[in-house]
C-alpha cells in the first residue's frame, strides 16, 4: 500500500499501473512501489524534438475495494503522466484542494425525557460543524450525546452503526462500521485512523471516522444511521456496552480495562437491542447526513 497521494493514505499496489503493465517489484519499508519497462513497452509514447527523445508513460491508479469485501474506497482515480526525457526526467505533482462548508445533523428525542443526539462536529469539538462536504479521506468527528430530565446521570455509548447511500438504513450497499456492541470495526477492515476518542463528559462520545465513498456509487452520499444507548452511570461497562477503537496492538477501551473488548473479534451481544428498554438500558436510533464525499480533484462546488 503506498502513500500515493502523499496524504498519509496508503493505497493497494494492485490499483497501479504503468500504461497496463503491473508494478514488478516493492519496497515495503520505503512504501515505494517499482517499475521496469523498456523504453518502448508498457504503451509508452515516443516524441523527438530538436534537443531530445522523449518517452511519455501513463500512470494509473484505479481505486480497489479492500480485500475483505468492504464496499467502500477512500482515493480517487488518478492519472500522472511520467515522461523520460534524454538526459533528464521531469516531475508532476498536485495541489492540494480547500473545500467549503454546509451544516447537517439530526436528533433523535427517545422516552422518559431523555434526548439522544447524533452530530457532526467541528475540528475543535466545540460546535456542530456547519457543513455536510467532505473530501476523500477528510477525518469526520461525530458526537453522539444523551441528555437526561429527571433522570439519574447516564453514560452513552453507541451499539452500531452503519452508512448506506440512501436513507434506508436496510438498502444496499451498506457498509457497517461500529458492530458487536461498540466495537469500531473500520480501522481493522481498511487499516484507517478511525476510532473513539477519550471521553470529555460521562454522556458523550466522540469518534471520528475517515471519509470515504461507496465504490459503485456516483453521488458520493453517505448517510449514516447509529443506535445508541446510555446506562446508569453506576453500571460498569462490560462486553454489550463498552466503546473499543481497534489499533496495531488490539483493542482499547475509552472507558475502564480493555478486557470488555476482548470479544471485539468474536460475538458479544447476548440480548437484542430490537428491544427499547432492558432494565435500566435505554436505546435509540440516530442519523446524520447525508455527508457529500467529494473525490480529489472535483473543485469546489
Amino acid at each position: 500500500m503506498e502513500d500515493f497521494f502523499g496524504t498519509g493514505q496508503l493505497l493497494m499496489a494492485s490499483g497501479f499501473a504503468l500504461g497496463g503493465c503491473g508494478p514488478t517489484g516493492q519496497d515495503n519499508n520505503a512504501r515505494v512501489l517499482l517499475f521496469e519497462s523498456e523504453l518502448h513497452g508498457c504503451g509508452s509514447m515516443l516524441t523527438v524534438t530538436e534537443d531530445e527523445l522523449v518517452y511519455s508513460f501513463s500512470l494509473v491508479y484505479t481505486p480497489q475495494e479492500f480485500s475483505n469485501g468492504v464496499p467502500i474506497v477512500r482515493s480517487s482515480g488518478a492519472v500522472v503522466s511520467i515522461e523520460c526525457h534524454y538526459p533528464r526526467m521531469h516531475n508532476v505533482s498536485s495541489n492540494v484542494l480547500v473545500p467549503t462548508w454546509l451544516p447537517y445533523a439530526a436528533t433523535k428525542v427517545a422516552e422518559e425525557r431523555l434526548v439522544f443526539s447524533l452530530k457532526l462536529m467541528t475540528d475543535e469539538w466545540q460546535f456542530e460543524r456547519p457543513s455536510n462536504q467532505y473530501f476523500l479521506g477528510d477525518i469526520v468527528n461525530i458526537e453522539a450525546s444523551v441528555k437526561t430530565y429527571n433522570h439519574v446521570p447516564l453514560r452513552v455509548f453507541v451499539d452500531r452503526c452503519v452508512a448506506t447511500v440512501s436513507p434506508d438504513v436496510n438498502s444496499a450497499p451498506r457498509y457497517s462500521f461500529i458492530e458487536n456492541n461498540g466495537c469500531l470495526v473500520d480501522a481493522k477492515f481498511t487499516g484507517s485512523s478511525s476510532r473513539y476518542l477519550p471521553r470529555t463528559r460521562i454522556d458523550k462520545l466522540q469518534f471520528q471516522l475517515e471519509a470515504f465513498r461507496f465504490q459503485q456509487a456516483n453521488s458520493g452520499l453517505v448517510y449514516i444511521t447509529c443506535i445508541l444507548k446510555a446506562v446508569p452511570v453506576a453500571t460498569a461497562t462490560n462486553s454489550e456496552q463498552k466503546a473499543c477503537s481497534f489499533f496495531p496492538n488490539g483493542w482499547v477501551s475509552v472507558d475502564e480495562s480493555d478486557q470488555v473488548c476482548g470479544c471485539c473479534d468474536s460475538a458479544c451481544s447476548r440480548s437484542s437491542a430490537s428491544d427499547q428498554v432492558l432494565g435500566d438500558l435505554r436505546w435509540e436510533q440516530a442519523s446524520v447526513g447525508p455527508l457529500n464525499v467529494k473525490d480529489f480533484g472535483s473543485g469546489k462546488p
